[in-house]
């Protein structure tokens, strides 16, 4: 360090990574908890339309997926990584609604797998769902926390949206299309 510059506190540069980690991170292991320790019901109340709790949840997180997609390519257009594509003007209210409705839809499909399931750890599937449900909602957490903060790198969104995504898409693996493949393809 040279005579005239202030002395950098590490501490302090490093809060506003570690605020949002922090909520997101407490709000993962606060649902680990409650579904582990909270007494599975075998029942929540389903949405009409839907054969069972199972076909509902399978179907819903199939749509939440879907719209995952949707946000990871709008995502890509919106920071220039599709070559050859240049992202229309709508492409940011795009990602803003199809993020919103797929966290919609998967509300109804945590609220089920956490009160009337809890979570499980005796069958591996099971398991890797458990932990991939905590995370997802803990990354999302993070995310949402960090969108309005300025300071942070231009990287900190891109690999928090990605960490969102692949915990989606490992939770669509491990249920619906374990469900369309075991159960079969029914409403």
């Amino acid at each position: 360090m040279t005579a005239g510059q202030p002395e950098t506190d590490h501490r302090t540069a490093s809060a506003p990574y570690l605020l949002p980690l922090l909520a997101g991170g407490l709000v993962a292991v606060a649902l680990g908890v409650y579904g582990r320790a909270h007494p599975p019901t075998g029942y929540a109340v389903g949405l009409a339309g839907f054969s069972g709790a199972l076909a509902m949840k399978a179907w819903l997180t199939t749509g939440a997926f879907v719209l995952a997609v949707v946000q990871l390519l709008s995502a890509l257009a919106m920071y220039g990584r599709l070559p050859g594509v240049t992202a229309p003007s709508w492409t940011g209210t795009l990602h803003r609604w199809s993020g919103r409705a797929a966290f919609l839809l998967s509300v109804p499909v945590a609220f089920h797998c956490l009160y009337a399931l809890g979570a499980r750890f005796d069958v591996p599937r099971v398991m890797v769902h458990s932990l991939l449900g905590t995370f997802f909602y803990g990354v999302f957490v993070a995310k949402m926390l960090s969108l309005p903060r300025r300071d942070l790198p231009g990287w900190t969104l891109p690999v928090l949206g990605g960490l969102a995504f692949s915990a989606l898409a490992g939770l669509w693996l491990t249920s619906s299309l374990w469900f369309f493949v075991v159960i079969g393809v029914t409403l």
